[in-house]
C-alpha cells in the first residue's frame, strides 16, 4: 500500500521559474523532501544499479503531512443562479444513452444539497429505473421511479416535470428505438405532499452536491453514459413542449419558461458547456469526460464533428474519470539558476515509504549550440500512466509468455481506481479511455519502476527503461540538454533548434502533429536524429488547447490496441484532428526514422546480424571498431538489444531510398507476431520463428540538407548499453553515431540537379 504520493504541476522548467508540488501521506505522516538527478532506474544487480544524486537545496527539509483525496468522476457544473431558487412547479429533460444503468443510483441532472436534502435529482435508481428524487430541506425526501428498466447502450429521452399546485409528478421515459420483446417505455404519474426545497447549490449534471471542501467539492452517485441536450424550464411542459425544447424550436412564449438550454456542441474543444438560452447559465465540465460523442440524433453522413457539430451533441461521463487531482500545494522549488539541465525528481519520505515526482530542467535557450538533446517522452508516458494493464488485461499473460508479476503499485492502482487510468485501459463502464493526464500522482514513472511488460531481466517499460540511456551519455562524459514532449509540442522546431542531435529514448510512441512537424523542420534543417527505441511516431495525440497537462488519443481504426473507438468518434475532440495511427495518418514512421512498427513480444530479446550495408563506406564511422558478425546478444531488457517491439525498413511505407540497413534482428520466439496493421487477412506463420517481417532494421540515411538519421528499432537497445562496464559493440555504435553527429561537418548527399 503506498502511503505518500505526490505529483509536480510542470512537467519541465528552465532554471529561475518555480515549480509547485502537493503531497499525501496517510494519516498525515510528517515526511522529509529532497531533491535528486535521477541518472539511472534500473535496480538490477546486473547493471550499474540505482543511480540518484543528491542536489542540495532550498527545499531540503521536514514538511507537515496530511491526507489529501484523490477524487474521481466527471460531471458538468453550471453555477448557483437566483432562477434555480425561483423554481416551484418545473420540468428538466435530457436525452441520455446509460452504460451502467444497473449499477446502483445515478444522478443525470441534480440541484441538491445532500446535508439539507433539499432540492431535485433526475437520475437512475438503484433498480436501474428513471428517477426523480425531491427533497423539502426538512427531512421530507420522496423518490419518484418510472418502473421500468432502462437498457445499456440504448438512447432515451427522458423527463420529469413536478406540478407544485396538483402536488403532481410526471416521470418520462421514451426510448428512440423500439425492440421487439422489450418493455423500456414508461409515462408514470405519481402524487407528492411534499415541497421542492431551495438546494442552493450549483446545478450539476451526471452527478449530486455531496460537501463543500477547501478547494474543490465531494459529489456523489457519479453517472456512466452520454448525456445530450438537457434543459430546465419553469412549469409543467406537454410533450410537444417538451419535443419542440429538444430540438430547439421551442416558441418565444416558450422560451420564456425555459430557465437553461445547454447545447454541448458548442465549443467542443473547450471545457465550457454554453446555454443557448438568454439566461446565460453557461459552466463547465469537471474531470474531463469524453467529449465529441456521437449524439442522439447522428445520421452517420459524417465522421468528422466539425462537420456536422449539431449531430455531436453528446458528452460521454465516467465515474472513473479524473483530470487535475486538485490536491493543495506543499512546498514550491525555484529551480536553481546554475542546475544544468537533466531529468530531476523531489524525493518525499518517511520511514520507509517514499515517492519521488519528476520533473525536467532545460537549457537556457541559445546554450545548446553544437550539442546533443535528449527528448523525454512525457506525451508516451501519460499514455501509460497508472496502467491497469496486469490485473485488468485478459492477454496479457499471453502477451508476456508468462505470468504477469504484480508489484505494489499494480495492486495499489487495482485497489485505488479513483488515481485514474491510462490510455491503455478502459472506463468501468468498458469504453476506451481516450485522455490521460499528469496532474496526477502517475505510479509507473518513477525510479525503482518494475513493469509486468518490461521482458525478463530489468522489467523496465518506458520512463524508467529510459534512464538506460540517460546514464550511459553520463557514463560517456557527453554533456547533453533535456526537453520533453510538451516543450516540443507548445514550442515546436524553437524547442530544438540550436541543437545539433536529438536522441530519443526507448519508446517515443506517441506524438502530436505540432511535434512531428518540429521533428521534420530540425532533420529539413540538418539536424542530426538518434532514435534509441522502437515503436516511435506511432499514434497520434491532441493536447488540450487551453487546459495544460492533458493529452487525448483516438484509438482509429487500424493499429496495436487495447480497445476500439466507436464509428464516427475517431477525431480527436481537443483539435478536430483525425486520431488513430499515424501511419493511417499519411505518415509512416518510416518516413520520420526509416523504420516503423513491426512486431511485438515480452518474453526474451535477441540480438543483430550484420548485413552487406554496414560495410559501405557511408557506415564506417558507424561501425568503426565494431568487426562482430552478432550484436547485443547480451542486455538487462530480454538478454539481447532486439526486443520487446521492432521497427522495420519498408520502402514502400518511405524509407528513404539511400538508407542502409546496417544489422537486421533475427531468431525471435513465437510470441514476437506481426503487428495487426500489417495483416490483411489472418493466416498462420505470423510469428517470430516464421514470419521474416518479426525484425529490427538498425539503420541509416542522410537528409538531403547535410543531416543524418541512426535508428537502433529496438525497445530493448538502452538495456545493452552499460553491458561489461559499457565496453561492448552496442556501446561502442552508439557513441560511434553520436560523436559523428555532434561533429557540425555536414554529411556529404548525392543529390540529382534540378530541372530548368
Amino acid at each position: 500500500m503506498k502511503k505518500i504520493l505526490g505529483y509536480s504541476n510542470q512537467i519541465s522548467v528552465f532554471p529561475g521559474e518555480r515549480i509547485a508540488f502537493m503531497v499525501s501521506s496517510e494519516e498525515g505522516a510528517d515526511y522529509e523532501a529532497s531533491l535528486v538527478r535521477i541518472l539511472h532506474g534500473d535496480t538490477s544487480p546486473e547493471g550499474p544499479g540505482l543511480k540518484l544524486v543528491p542536489v542540495p537545496g532550498p527545499i531540503d527539509g521536514s514538511y507537515k503531512g496530511r491526507r489529501q483525496e484523490l477524487l474521481a468522476g466527471s460531471y458538468v457544473a453550471i453555477p448557483d443562479s437566483p432562477l434555480f431558487s425561483a423554481l416551484g412547479s418545473f420540468t428538466v429533460q435530457a436525452m441520455i444513452w446509460p452504460t451502467t444503468p444497473d449499477r446502483g443510483a445515478q444522478s443525470l441532472i441534480a440541484r441538491w444539497d445532500q446535508e439539507t436534502r433539499a432540492g431535485f435529482i433526475l437520475g437512475i435508481d438503484v433498480k436501474g429505473c428513471l428517477s426523480l428524487t425531491l427533497g423539502d430541506g426538512r427531512g421530507k425526501v420522496e423518490e419518484l421511479s418510472s418502473g421500468k428498466r432502462l437498457m445499456a447502450r440504448e438512447w432515451y429521452f427522458v423527463a420529469a416535470s413536478y406540478d407544485a399546485e396538483k402536488g403532481e409528478v410526471r416521470l418520462v421515459q421514451d426510448p428512440s428505438v423500439d425492440h421487439a420483446m422489450t418493455d423500456d417505455a414508461a409515462e408514470a404519474i405519481h402524487k407528492v405532499t411534499g415541497n421542492l426545497g431551495d438546494a442552493k447549490r450549483p446545478l450539476l449534471m451526471a452527478a449530486h452536491f455531496e460537501e463543500k471542501l477547501r478547494s474543490k467539492i465531494r459529489t456523489g452517485n457519479h453517472y456512466n453514459g452520454k448525456i445530450d441536450s438537457p434543459a430546465l424550464a419553469a412549469g409543467v411542459l406537454d410533450r410537444a413542449q417538451r419535443e419542440r425544447l429538444l430540438v430547439g424550436k421551442a416558441s418565444p412564449m416558450e422560451m420564456a419558461q425555459v430557465v437553461g438550454r445547454w447545447d454541448f456542441s458548442v465549443e467542443i474543444a473547450s471545457d465550457r458547456i454554453y446555454d443557448t438560452t438568454e439566461n446565460r447559465l453557461h459552466g463547465k465540465i469537471v474531470n474531463m469526460p469524453a467529449r465529441a460523442m456521437k449524439g442522439y440524433n447522428w445520421s452517420g453522413d459524417e465522421l468528422c464533428w466539425r462537420h456536422a457539430p449539431d449531430e455531436y451533441g453528446a458528452i460521454h461521463f465516467h465515474d472513473d474519470d479524473v483530470y487535475d487531482a486538485a490536491w493543495d500545494e506543499d512546498f514550491v522549488l525555484t529551480v536553481p539558476e546554475n542546475l544544468k539541465s537533466g531529468l530531476y525528481a523531489v524525493r518525499v519520505g518517511y520511514g520507509n515509504e517514499e515517492d519521488y515526482m519528476p520533473f525536467v530542467v532545460k537549457a537556457r535557450k541559445g546554450s545548446g549550440k553544437g550539442k546533443a538533446v535528449f527528448l523525454i517522452a512525457t506525451g508516451s508516458y501519460m499514455a501509460y500512466a497508472n496502467e491497469h494493464l496486469p490485473t485488468d488485461a485478459p492477454l496479457a499473460q499471453l502477451l508476456a509468455g508468462r505470468i504477469p508479476v504484480l508489484y505494489p503499485h499494480d495492486v495499489f492502482l487495482q485497489e485505488n481506481r479513483n488515481y485514474g487510468s491510462s490510455c491503455y485501459d478502459t472506463h468501468s463502464d468498458g469504453s476506451g479511455v481516450c485522455y490521460s493526464s499528469r496532474l496526477r500522482p502517475i505510479l509507473n514513472m518513477r525510479p525503482n519502476y518494475q513493469s509486468w511488460i518490461g521482458g525478463d531481466g530489468s522489467s523496465l517499460w518506458q520512463f524508467n527503461a529510459d534512464t538506460h540511456i540517460i546514464d550511459w551519455l553520463d557514463a560517456k562524459g557527453f554533456d547533453c540538454d533535456f526537453v520533453t514532449d510538451e516543450d516540443l509540442h507548445y514550442h515546436g522546431l524553437a524547442a530544438i533548434e540550436d541543437y545539433a542531435v536529438v536522441i530519443t529514448g526507448s519508446h517515443p510512441e506517441y506524438h502530436s502533429r505540432q511535434m512531428w512537424d518540429a521533428m521534420e523542420a530540425f532533420k529539413q534543417k540538418g539536424g542530426r536524429l538518434m532514435y534509441l527505441g522502437a515503436n516511435g511516431w506511432y499514434w497520434r495525440i491532441a493536447y488540450h488547447q487551453t487546459c495544460p497537462g492533458i493529452l487525448e488519443v483516438r484509438r482509429a481504426e487500424d493499429g496495436t490496441r487495447a480497445w476500439a473507438a466507436e464509428p464516427g468518434e475517431y477525431y480527436h475532440s481537443f483539435t478536430g484532428e483525425y486520431g488513430g495511427l499515424w501511419r493511417r495518418n499519411g505518415r509512416p514512421t518510416q518516413m520520420m526514422a526509416g523504420t516503423g512498427f513491426t512486431a511485438q513480444g515480452f518474453d526474451v530479446s535477441s540480438y543483430y546480424r550484420r548485413q552487406p550495408d554496414a560495410d559501405n563506406p557511408r557506415a564506417a564511422f558507424i561501425m568503426e571498431g565494431v568487426e562482430d558478425e552478432i550484436i547485443g546478444d547480451f542486455g538487462l531488457i530480454g538478454g539481447g538489444a532486439a526486443g520487446l517491439e521492432l521497427d522495420r525498413a519498408d520502402r514502400l511505407l518511405g524509407t528513404p531510398p539511400n538508407c542502409l540497413v546496417l544489422a537486421s534482428s533475427e531468431n525471435h520466439t513465437d510470441i514476437y507476431l506481426v503487428v495487426c496493421e500489417e495483416i490483411l487477412i489472418n493466416y498462420p506463420g505470423q510469428g517470430g520463428q516464421e514470419n521474416p517481417l518479426v525484425r529490427a532494421d538498425m539503420v541509416f540515411y542522410e537528409t538531403a540538407s547535410g543531416g543524418a538519421v541512426f535508428s537502433t528499432s529496438s525497445i530493448a537497445w538502452g538495456g545493452s548499453l552499460s553491458h561489461n562496464n559499457y565496453d561492448n559493440n552496442c556501446s561502442r555504435i552508439t557513441e560511434n553515431v553520436l560523436r559523428r553527429f555532434l561533429d557540425t561537418t555536414s554529411f556529404e548527399t548525392a543529390c540529382r540537379g534540378k530541372r530548368d
